[in-house]
């Protein structure tokens, strides 16, 4: 296992950081790892962490529902039942924002289940999803082939570029992002999901937050610093919108972070009051999905 250490901030390139929050990889391997926060503009990421070459080895777990479609226990079928509903939700969003239906990339895929809606829909999909195991169940799910890198799709235009839940994940953040966006039409539409680090949740649960996930998420999003990264792409934010089931799945998960069995009852209160709060305190859900477009 080999680790690294980013000596500047992704965002604004500063080397000054002071240690945030120590957090356990409950979902794999247990070990701890450091969550730094630059003092300059407050982007908050895993420092040191797993290298590129390295990090696989903390998605080969039934746990990670992503991958792998598991339906065992309460939690996954719950996430299940909510996908469902989530992913008319995303189609209904980025016909509103792309009204005639083109091209789609959806980078980091996973399974397939929000490309094969946008197949259904009527759009021409695209997916790139870098594991091989939920590679091989897109392409089943969605007829087509996906591919395992961005450089297999190179010269391809799409009016509509998707990351679910994706960016927090991507070692070159930087050098991604640029490429996904010499991939984008001038007028495409950039639509990106992440945990919200400032949310009610995040606060409640702390190190037990289950979506600090670490290693696997690098960084840590907020609102504020999220927009200072389109802002690095030179990119316009159009609108900033909540997924509110987050709140609850992801108390749900934090629960059992805290005593190794869950609650539901209090997944459910948490999850309520995580929503309220950010409904009255600057939409600061438990995740966001950011739309943005060239300036």
């Amino acid at each position: 296992m080999s680790y690294e250490r980013l000596e500047n901030c992704p965002i604004c390139g500063k080397d000054d950081f002071k240690n945030f929050l120590v957090v356990t990889d409950n979902a794999v391997s247990k070990e701890s790892f450091v969550l730094v926060e630059c003092e300059n503009c407050s982007f908050k990421f895993t420092n040191p962490r797993p290298d590129a070459a390295s990090i696989g080895a903390y998605y080969e777990s039934e746990e990670y529902i992503s991958h792998t479609n598991t339906k065992s226990g309460i939690i996954n079928r719950a996430y299940h039942v909510v996908r469902s509903i989530t992913t008319k939700q995303k189609v209904e969003l980025i016909n509103r924002h792309a009204p005639t239906k083109g091209t789609i990339l959806d980078y980091g895929c996973g399974t397939g289940v929000f490309l094969s809606a946008c197949k259904k829909d009527g759009w021409e999909i695209r997916g790139v999803e870098p594991n091989e195991k939920a590679r091989k169940a897109s392409s089943e799910e969605t007829g087509e082939i996906v591919a395992s890198e961005l450089q297999q799709i190179s010269g391809e235009k799409f009016d509509v570029i998707t990351l679910w839940h994706v960016l927090e994940h991507i070692h070159t953040l930087n050098e991604t992002m640029a490429e996904l966006l010499s991939l984008l039409h001038e007028d495409g539409t950039l639509i990106v999901a992440v945990p919200n680090a400032d949310s009610h949740d995040a606060q409640q649960y702390k190190e037990n937050w289950a979506a600090y996930d670490v290693p696997r998420h690098l960084y840590h999003f907020t609102q504020g610093t999220m927009k200072r990264f389109l802002k690095k792409h030179k990119m316009k934010l159009e609108e900033v919108l909540p997924m509110k089931f987050d709140a609850y799945y992801v108390s749900m998960l934090s629960e059992k972070h805290k005593d190794g069995k869950g609650n539901m009852i209090n997944s459910v209160v948490n999850g309520f009051k995580s929503n309220s709060y950010a409904e009255k305190n600057g939409n600061d859900y438990s995740s966001l999905i950011f739309v943005a477009k060239r300036k």
